[in-house]
């Protein structure tokens, strides 16, 4: 059996209003490289967080990015590696704030900052060979797991695929519930779900074990009083307990792995920039027969949230469409091989999978 050696995060914060401790957790850091930090913020806060909230330096540089409504791309993470070594040489760090796809341009733009060429190139697990800069991620909302994870998602010209290794993980990550209130309710569920998608493939599937069943448990709990258990909804202490629970389902799956619904979202994603969590939703809920009591308990939060999600989008998709869907998610073996064992490749077929997206 090959026993993983995954590395975590080096240090969390975590706690309402830890925001303001930004400053002091990075000023150690600043005398590395070219002293300057780099900041990539959601541009939903564009004009609500600025240099004065950041405490930034004069010399650092500020990027607003909007990410829908797409995720991001290898193309968008090379422009901006490019742009800031050639404005002022290499920095000291690199400050992500914002939701998922944030944190994964964050962790990819500091691999790529000391890495050679496009990060087409290290698409992949364990690709990458020099260390990145200092990175740190401040989820802004919470479910996604990418403040925790090893992987960085991106889309490229020809695949979906995370640039996957100890590097990526943050050093340091700040979890302030505070900066989740702002959140829609329909996108509060949506990546809330993510986390117990996450749980729920992490468990049912041959590579689960007593670590990453002790995260992804604990998780799911959370999870039911979030959405089902008396006291749900969104309130102040649930967006407490929703973004704990984000981070120990991004380690459940860490420890495990995850399934055939991100399977199928990587290849809906691909193919109709469709974003990942609401992806994982709209798929979901079609998969009762691989995780029956999953799905049911998921349809359950559905309905006590007043949460609902398009059924019959396959009637307007082509074949060749199906066909590029099916390929981009036959070509994950990892999740089909957790989620049916070692006999997967006589069961996640290009066709089965077809057939899966033809729920849709």
């Amino acid at each position: 059996m090959l026993h993983k050696n995954f590395k975590n995060i080096d240090r969390v914060v975590y706690g309402r209003g830890s925001f303001s401790q930004l400053p002091e957790i990075i000023e150690p850091v600043r005398k590395e490289n070219n002293r300057y930090f780099v900041y990539v913020i959601d541009s939903f806060f564009e004009n609500k967080i600025g240099a004065k909230e950041l405490n930034s330096k004069p010399e650092d540089l500020i990027y607003y990015i909007d990410v829908n409504p797409h995720e991001p791309t290898t193309e968008q993470v090379d422009t901006l590696r490019d742009e800031i070594l050639s404005k002022k040489g290499l920095p000291s760090g690199v400050v992500g704030m914002g939701g998922g796809s944030i944190m994964d341009i964050a962790k990819a733009l500091s691999l790529m900052l000391t890495n050679p060429g496009s990060s087409t190139q290290y698409q992949g697990l364990n690709l990458v060979k020099v260390p990145g800069v200092y990175h740190l991620g401040i989820p802004t909302i919470s479910g996604t797991g990418a403040e925790v994870s090893m992987t960085a998602v991106l889309t490229g010209p020809e695949k979906k695929l995370g640039l996957k290794c100890d590097y990526t993980v943050f050093h340091q990550v700040i979890l302030d519930p505070e900066l989740t209130a702002t959140v829609p309710t329909d996108w509060w569920f949506y990546t809330g779900m993510d986390t117990y998608i996450h749980c729920i493939e992490s468990r049912y599937g041959i590579k689960n074990n007593a670590f990453s069943l002790a995260y992804g448990n604990q998780a799911l709990e959370l999870c039911r009083d979030v959405y089902l258990n008396e006291g749900s909804g969104k309130t102040p202490e649930n967006d407490d307990k929703l973004m704990v629970a984000s981070l120990m389902g991004g380690l459940s799956l860490t420890y495990s792995e995850v399934g055939v619904c991100h399977a199928l979202s990587y290849g809906l994603s691909k193919v109709h920039g469709t974003r990942h969590c609401y992806a994982n939703c709209i798929i979901f809920q079609h998969l009762e027969d691989i995780y029956p009591e999953g799905v049911r308990e998921f349809k359950a939060m559905l309905e006590k949230n007043n949460i609902s999600l398009p059924r019959g989008l396959s009637k307007t998709w082509t074949e060749k469409e199906l066909d590029e869907m099916a390929a981009v998610s036959y070509n994950l073996p990892f999740m089909w091989h957790h989620a049916f064992g070692d006999n997967y490749r006589e069961i996640a077929t290009p066709d089965y999978i077809k057939s899966l997206f033809r729920r849709l």
